[in-house]
């Protein structure tokens, strides 16, 4: 089974009985050619000590038991000038081995909590997160979500789609941080979201019920001794068919017909858009300011109030919205990976495959290793799907 990150993997038994040989040849031949009043094999002693820190409670129960053995051997051979520093040095190495036996099954057990913690908060976050693809009567949403490998806890990122009276609401946002703390705030702004999304008409005031979700969560978190956090994230509001009178959509240059589409930024990655013909160019939205520093940026002086970009998602092309999981994918030399050319060499990728296939590239990218959870989204009209 391959390792989930949380759990480092074991050495091999075989790399571990070769080593261990390897180690106790060098030792015993260097003691040797030292005289018989060296006492180099119990340097010995640190084998156990440093397979502690990765291998299993089995291995090093073995590796100790050798090392035991191989010193008392040696012992009888080379003994001490007397009978108490023969018997003081096995009882320092038994005593030892025992020690570094004790903190490897702490090590062990501890890493298991850890594992059994993630699994619960992964399962955790699928459950608040919904599953996809979703179609509405404006648009197909097609996505993946992807917890991180590398880190013993889950990240932050959060999406979820609605249709509405208004139309069809889409959230992606990432909450700042990882674990639990960071899904209690991502259910927090999911909680605003799913209600606010019915509620209010006007796609700004849906993010200011997000605002003031993190701005309460914050507050109940403070009292509990944890830290305060804030969400970016993109509210996007879509309805039935544009351009019935031929007027193309501001920003949008030459569409006559699609998906009338606004949206609010909070901070969050600005999306792409992909075109039939396979170009790609990012969707500029007006710079805002993530969930939960409104009242920060207030009293410095920096509040703006959040604005809506109205758009229109061409028939034929497809909407990508990202987390950093994969803008900050990194190859060996610290590059990150190109995501409008990534984007540019899939344009012939089905929508319902082009999550996957961005997250695959970008691993590949980074060659294997990554730093946060991954969050893809492929957005399009319901004519188009």
């Amino acid at each position: 089974m391959e390792s989930d990150g949380t759990v480092p993997r074991a050495p091999g038994s075989r790399a571990v009985v070769l080593g261990v040989l390897a180690a106790t040849a060098v030792v015993l031949l260097g003691q040797a050619a030292s005289g018989s009043s060296a006492r180099l094999v119990l340097l010995l002693v640190f084998l156990p000590a440093f397979l502690a820190g990765r291998g299993t409670v089995a291995q090093t129960v073995a590796v100790s038991v050798w090392v035991a053995a191989v010193v008392g051997v040696s012992t009888v051979l080379f003994p001490p000038p007397d009978l108490e520093a023969r018997v003081g040095t096995l009882v320092a190495v038994v005593g030892a081995e025992a020690a570094v036996i004790g903190l490897c099954a702490r090590r062990v057990r501890r890493e298991r909590q850890l594992s059994r913690m993630r699994q619960s908060a992964v399962a955790l976050q699928r459950q608040l997160l919904r599953p996809l693809p979703v179609t509405t009567a404006d648009v197909r949403l097609d996505g993946l979500y992807r917890p991180v490998e590398e880190d013993a806890m889950v990240g932050g990122d959060l999406y979820d789609i609605a249709e509405t009276p208004h139309g069809t609401r889409v959230l992606v946002g990432d909450v700042q941080g990882k674990g639990l703390p960071a899904i209690g705030t991502g259910f927090a702004v999911l909680s605003a979201f799913r209600e606010a999304a019915f509620r209010e008409a006007e796609l700004t005031a849906v993010a200011d019920a997000l605002e003031a979700a993190v701005e309460r969560h914050n507050a109940y978190v403070v009292q509990s001794g944890e830290q305060e956090r804030f969400v970016t994230a993109t509210v996007l509001g879509l309805r039935g068919t544009a351009g019935a009178n031929g007027q193309p959509s501001a920003g949008v240059a030459g569409v006559k017909a699609g998906t009338e589409m606004q949206a609010v930024n909070c901070g969050h990655l600005s999306p792409y858009l992909l075109r039939a013909d396979g170009r790609v160019e990012p969707v500029a939205l007006p710079t805002g300011i993530p969930l939960g520093l409104a009242s920060l940026a207030e009293l410095t002086g920096g509040a703006q109030p959040r604005t809506v970009r109205r758009l229109v998602l061409p028939a034929d092309g497809v909407l990508v919205l990202l987390t950093d999981g994969i803008t900050e994918a990194q190859d060996a030399s610290g590059a990150f990976y190109p995501v409008e050319q990534g984007l540019a060499d899939l344009a012939a990728t089905p929508a319902e495959a082009l999550p996957g296939a961005l997250d695959v590239r970008a691993r590949h990218w980074s060659g294997g290793r990554s730093r946060d959870d991954v969050t893809v989204l492929a957005l399009r009209g319901a004519a188009g799907a």
